[in-house]
């Protein structure tokens, strides 16, 4: 069952849930877009195609908040805002390895298509993430990452890249409790709404698993 946020005629906003894909893709797996599809078909009646527009992504086992628009005009407005970096994302990581309180990374990144992965190449697109260090527990910190630049895998490979890959993530050299477990979460999203221009932002705390138990440590 899908959690919503928030909804009105342009505008879509939910929680993704780890497993999930963002977009389908060639396995044919359920995704976003073909579950909000179907919401909206139901909740409207709508019978026939249904426009969606995906206006970002989260990797398949990333949990939080993405935004959809209900209208072609809505899509084209709020990419553009993505384009012009005025569309902000941030997100909970859980890092392994020792980390400073804070920083910022900046590394050009390349894709493998082949292997769905991305890494540090003098060739690549820029990538620009601001980080900030909420709580350590032993060797595992909980991070407050401010992306920028929204390039593919881009959070893990930079965390990857300084030594310090994501809890949970394989991939990218961590070891793993559960395969379908990455420890990052979109938790806030800020942007302008693209017919009213109003101010909208949309904010969750990360539930389950081992985030209760940081979250414990920073009301403390």
């Amino acid at each position: 069952m899908l959690n919503i946020i928030f909804e009105d005629n342009h505008l879509i906003v939910c929680l993704k849930p780890a497993g999930i894909l963002s977009q389908k893709d060639y396995t044919g797996q359920d995704s976003m877009v073909e579950l909000v599809k179907d919401y909206l078909r139901v909740k409207y009646q709508k019978p026939g195609n249904i426009y969606l527009g995906l206006v970002h992504r989260l990797d398949r086992n990333t949990e939080g908040l993405m935004v959809f628009a209900k209208t072609s005009k809505a899509a084209a407005r709020l990419s553009k805002d993505i384009q012009k970096h005025d569309f902000n994302k941030n997100y909970y990581a859980l890092v392994c390895g020792k980390l400073k309180d804070s920083g910022i990374l900046v590394n050009n990144l390349s894709k493998d298509e082949a292997q769905n992965k991305s890494f540090v190449s003098n060739q690549g697109k820029e990538a620009v993430l601001e980080y900030k260090v909420i709580e350590k527990v032993k060797d595992i910190s909980l991070v407050d990452v401010n992306l920028i630049t929204g390039r593919h895998h881009q959070i893990r490979v930079q965390f990857s890249y300084i030594g310090c890959p994501l809890y949970g993530d394989v991939k990218y050299g961590a070891k793993s409790l559960n395969k379908d477990f990455l420890a990052l979460y979109a938790y806030d999203l800020r942007f302008f709404h693209p017919v009213t221009k109003a101010e909208m932002r949309f904010s969750v705390v990360p539930k389950g698993k081992i985030w209760d138990n940081f979250f414990k440590l920073t009301t403390k």
